[in-house]
């Protein structure tokens, strides 16, 4: 399964304690070199970053340079950096999963027919597959942290997560 991130996830999933549930669920994790400037291992001076450290020595997330930058631009007027590379690389690589929390992206990137899930879709899929013991812990962890999330979505993942 090829499966590209936005910063997002990964600075969310890493603010939690839970980075590693990525290669978990996931196994490999592809990001643009943006994305990796963004995660804050790149730039300079960037100090107590969550998850800066265990994302720059993870062996499983891999950066891949994307290479149609005239589309990054194009998606740029509606996007960010991150979110415009995440989702040119997640077409380039014809990825079978885009990890991104942000609606506005996420939008773009169904429409450009690529399948996405974020922070919360992620950690669905670990409880599904046994690798954490509740759900609520972490969702609550996550507001806690600054995540920000409906009462709608809470309630969805825990009746995905088979809590609700």
């Amino acid at each position: 399964m090829i499966v590209v991130s936005n910063a997002s996830p990964l600075i969310a999933l890493a603010k939690i304690g839970q980075l590693q549930l990525l290669c978990s669920v996931y196994k490999e994790v592809y990001i643009s070199a943006v994305v990796r400037e963004e995660v804050g291992f790149i730039r300079s001076g960037v100090e107590n970053r969550p998850g800066t450290e265990e994302i720059s020595s993870a062996r499983w997330i891999q950066t891949v340079n994307v290479s149609n930058l005239a589309e990054v631009e194009v998606l740029r007027e509606r996007l960010d950096a991150g979110e415009s590379e995440a989702i040119v690389l997640a077409i380039e690589l014809k990825a079978d999963l885009l990890l991104i929390d942000e609606a506005r992206g996420r939008k773009v990137a169904q429409a450009k027919g690529v399948n996405t899930t974020g922070t919360v879709g992620t950690l669905v899929a670990a409880k599904r597959k046994g690798l954490i013991p509740e759900l609520a812990t972490l969702l609550d962890c996550l507001v806690d942290s600054g995540f920000r999330m409906s009462e709608e979505l809470y309630q969805t993942a825990l009746l995905l997560g088979d809590e609700g």
